[in-house]
């Protein structure tokens, strides 16, 4: 009887720490998602990294991967060849693979405007874009929204794309080096790249400032032009609705974090590989900067139909095929 009594005893204790173990590693462990992103020191993709730092996506039951790519196209490359779930990259791939009649829904919005800066290398006699007629141009690589943009603009002030050379110079450490040492005439930066392009050479010359509503009006006619944002394919949003929503939720966490928090107080948050060996600089690309994260997520109709409307102009594809906008982007998980 003793010893019916304690196989029972045995056998319950054997359950329960089983049951604990499995609840343990469900709690640690989460939900698991791939996010691929188009260069993670880039501040245009800061969200995301800082939502990990935070603890937002463990208290949304996520465990996320990030991956750090080279640009958008990059990202985007490793989503649809399967090694990501979820890309951190620009709205406008959305449309582009809608023309392409392959479906990405964007559900998050993180920036309000691009984010990015044309700035002429210190070296080199270029003080407007028309200047850049039979000159280099760098972008974080070929095929990105960055080089989408130049393009958009070279064709607005008459600049015929196939008189510029395009080349891929990255968003960190290259892109300062190829813009700084002239191995480019101008270049798509990012910050804190540009920041610091701009503190070693104060008299580098900015072509086009797509950070602030200002530079976004005068280079697009509007007043926003959403950039980075979580996006996927439709069929994984569909299938998986509940690991997107919680997506959405931790960045829009973040974004409001990031409104009620000085630039200072952010830069103590974020990953000292993100921020660099100067904290000082990256406080300063910070409060350049800080516009450009949007308040809530939320992707306006107005700018979804912004970004398309430019697409058009400079892309064929976009330009010959019909788009339904309503479904390149869902705003459902941030109600």
């Amino acid at each position: 009887m003793e010893m019916k009594r304690l196989a029972v005893v045995v056998a319950l204790s054997v359950a329960m720490y089983s049951l604990t173990a499995c609840a343990g590693r469900s709690e640690t462990t989460g939900t698991k998602v791939r996010i691929a992103v188009g260069g993670q020191n880039q501040l245009i993709y800061l969200p995301v990294t800082l939502a990990r730092e935070l603890g937002f996506y463990r208290d949304e039951g996520l465990d996320v991967e990030l991956q750090d790519h080279a640009g958008g196209a990059k990202a985007l490359e490793a989503m649809i060849g399967g090694s990501a779930d979820v890309v951190s990259g620009f709205y406008d791939h959305t449309i582009q693979m809608a023309a392409e009649g392959r479906p990405l829904v964007a559900f998050v919005t993180m920036l309000r405007f691009p984010g990015l800066v044309l700035a002429a290398s210190p070296n080199r006699q270029v003080t407007r874009i028309e200047d850049l007629k039979g000159r280099v141009a760098g972008v974080t690589t070929p095929g990105s929204s960055s080089h989408m943009l130049l393009t958009f603009l070279l064709q607005q002030h008459g600049v015929a794309v196939e008189s510029v050379s395009v080349t891929g110079i990255g968003g960190a450490a290259t892109a300062v080096a190829a813009v700084e040492r002239g191995k480019v005439d101008a270049g798509m930066m990012t910050d804190p790249a540009f920041t610091i392009v701009q503190r070693r050479a104060p008299g580098v010359r900015v072509l086009a400032d797509l950070r602030h509503e200002a530079g976004v009006k005068e280079a697009f006619g509007t007043r926003t032009y959403p950039a980075s944002v979580l996006y996927a394919t439709e069929p994984w949003v569909r299938s998986r609705h509940e690991a997107a929503s919680r997506l959405a939720h931790a960045i829009r966490r973040t974004l409001e974090w990031l409104h009620s928090h000085s630039p200072e107080e952010i830069a103590g948050r974020t990953p000292a590989e993100a921020r660099g060996e100067d904290p000082a600089l990256y406080t300063e690309a910070l409060k350049n900067t800080m516009t450009m994260f949007s308040p809530d997520g939320v992707m306006e109709e107005e700018g979804a139909e912004a970004v398309h409307k430019l697409l058009a102009r400079s892309m064929d594809k976009v330009r010959a095929a019909t788009i339904d906008l309503s479904r390149t982007y869902t705003n459902e998980f941030l109600k």
